[in-house]
C-alpha cells in the first residue's frame, strides 16, 4: 500500500515536504507522531493522528508514538491564544501510562520489524542541562527563523504575548526529531497541519547540525461543516476513555454527524476500502433518511475504540430512548454506563425508604420528584395516558410505585409523552 496515496484519497493529506513520497516508496522507513500528555486520556481530536500511524504501519513502515513527558511540561503554543498551566511530573507520568494503554488498542506493538514503539522525550531531556541545550541546540537555529513561524508571530501580535518557555518549544520539539533521527533512524515526522512549523524546525536542525536529511508530512485539521469545532459537544470534549465519555455518548457523537461530515469522516476514521465507501455513499444517497453512513461510521469506530458489546449496548440505548426498545437491557448494567446513557437527562433523588412502603404515582412525580410542576398536572397527564414508568404506561392516578419498580435496586425511568425522560435515583 502507498502510504501517501492512501492519505490523499482519504482526504487526510495537507502538506508534504518535497522528496517525502519518493523516500517512502524506496522501502521501509521509521516515522513518528507526538502526543501531548496534558490529560489522562486521548480524545477524538487525536484520532486523525492515530489513524495516520495505523496507515503508516499497514503500509509496512515502522511507527513511533512519542509521548511528550518533557514537552508536556512546557506547552505547545501552536493554535493557542494563551499559555496553559504546566503539569507536575507525577501527573504527567500517570497521563503517559494511560495514553500508552489507549494507543496499544490501535497499533501493533508486536509485528516484527515494523512493530510500533512508544518513546518518551523526558528520557533524553531529564539529564540535558540548560547550558548544554543552548550550546548544542540553540546555536543552530536563529531567532529570526523561529520568529518567522506563524504560531509565534500570531502570539507575539496578540494581547497576551508569549513567554520564553513557549518560545523555546519549537527548539525542544526540533531536538526530539533530531534525537529520534540519530538514535532510532526516524526519517519522517508527521502531525496535524498546525504542527508544520515545529516539524520543519526539526528537519532544519538535523540539516544544520549533522548535514542530515529528514522529511515532514502533515494532515488536515478536521473541521465540521457547520463551522463548529470538531470533537466538542455542549458538555465538552469527546474522550476515548469510557469513564470520561460513555460509549453511548461516544456512539451518539458519530451518529449525529451531518451527511456532509459523515462522508468525509468515514474515510478518515475507518479502515474501509474505497470500494466499500463508494458503495456506502451510493446506498446513503439513495435513502438519506436511513443515515446509513452515520450508522456505519458510528459502529466501526465505537467497536474499535471500545468493544462490540459496548456498541450493542449503545444501539439498544438509542432504541430505548428514541424508539420502542425494551428496558430489560438496563438490568445488570454498571452504574456508570447507565448514568452515561442518561447524561443530560434531568435526574431526581427519591427516598428508597419511602418507596419500600409504596408511594402514590401522583405524589412521586408531582411532589417528591418534580417531574411535573404540580400534582394536578401529573394527574391530568396520567389520566390522558401520557405517563410511563420503566416503559410501562401508568394505569391510573391511584397506582402505587414501590421498590419492585427499581432497576438495579436504584433507578426508575419516568417518561412524559414519547421523548421526555427523567431518571429517579433511590437513595
Amino acid at each position: 500500500m502507498n502510504f501517501v496515496e492512501e492519505l490523499r484519497w482519504r482526504g487526510m493529506l495537507h502538506d508534504i515536504m518535497p522528496g517525502t513520497e519518493e523516500k517512502l516508496n524506496e522501502g521501509v522507513i521509521a516515522g513518528y507522531i507526538g502526543f501531548d500528555p496534558t490529560a489522562d486520556s486521548l480524545h477524538v481530536g487525536h484520532l486523525t493522528q492515530i489513524m495516520t500511524l495505523i496507515h503508516f504501519q499497514k503500509a509496512g513502515h515502522k511507527p513511533y508514538a512519542l509521548v511528550g513527558g518533557a514537552t508536556g511540561m512546557v506547552g505547545d503554543p501552536s493554535g493557542k491564544s494563551e499559555e496553559r498551566n504546566l503539569l507536575s511530573a507525577d501527573i504527567l507520568n500517570h497521563n503517559q501510562a494511560c495514553i500508552k494503554a489507549q494507543l496499544e488498542k490501535f497499533l501493533d506493538f508486536d509485528s516484527g520489524a515494523n512493530s510500533a514503539e512508544m518513546v518518551n522525550n523526558y528520557d533524553w531531556f531529564r539529564d540535558f542541562s540548560f547550558l548544554d541545550f543552548i550550546r548544542d541546540v540553540g546555536k543552530h537555529i536563529t531567532v529570526n527563523y523561529m520568529m518567522a513561524k506563524d504560531s509565534v508571530r500570531r502570539r507575539l501580535e496578540g494581547e497576551t504575548g508569549m513567554s520564553f518557555t513557549e518560545f523555546s518549544y519549537q527548539l525542544v520539539q526540533g531536538y526530539d526529531f533530531y534525537y529520534l533521527w540519530k538514535n532510532k533512524g526516524c526519517l519522517l515526522q508527521m502531525g496535524g497541519s498546525d504542527q508544520w512549523g515545529n516539524i520543519v524546525t526539526g528537519t532544519e536542525f538535523i540539516r544544520r547540525k549533522d548535514h542530515g536529511e529528514a522529511f515532514a508530512l502533515t494532515t488536515q485539521l478536521i473541521k465540521k461543516s457547520d463551522g463548529t469545532k470538531f470533537g466538542k459537544t455542549e458538555s465538552g470534549a469527546v474522550w476515548l476513555d469510557p469513564a470520561k465519555t460513555s460509549p453511548y455518548k461516544f456512539y451518539q457523537f458519530w451518529l449525529n454527524a451531518s451527511d456532509e461530515d459523515a462522508k468525509s469522516w468515514i474515510r478518515i476514521f475507518t479502515l474501509k476500502s474505497k470500494e466499500e465507501l463508494d458503495a456506502l455513499d451510493a446506498e446513503h444517497d439513495a435513502a438519506p433518511h436511513l443515515r446509513i453512513l452515520q450508522k456505519a461510521l458510528a459502529k466501526d469506530i465505537t467497536i474499535r475504540v471500545h468493544s462490540e458489546a459496548d456498541y450493542e449496548t449503545a444501539v439498544k440505548s438509542s432504541e430505548f430512548l428514541f424508539g420502542n426498545g425494551s428496558i430489560d437491557f438496563l438490568t445488570g448494567m454498571s452504574e456508570s454506563n447507565l448514568l452515561g446513557i442518561f447524561d443530560g437527562i434531568e435526574q431526581f433523588s427519591v427516598s428508597k425508604e419511602e418507596l419500600s412502603g409504596g408511594v402514590n404515582v401522583v405524589d412521586l412525580l408531582g411532589e417528591k420528584a418534580k417531574v411535573f410542576p404540580s400534582k394536578s398536572e401529573a394527574k391530568k397527564m396520567i389520566q390522558g395516558g401520557g405517563v410511563s414508568i420503566n416503559k410501562a404506561k401508568v394505569g391510573g392516578i391511584e397506582d402505587i410505585i414501590n421498590q419492585s419498580s427499581l432497576i438495579n435496586d436504584k433507578f426508575i425511568v419516568a417518561q412524559k409523552g414519547k421523548k421526555n425522560y427523567y431518571l429517579l435515583i433511590a437513595e
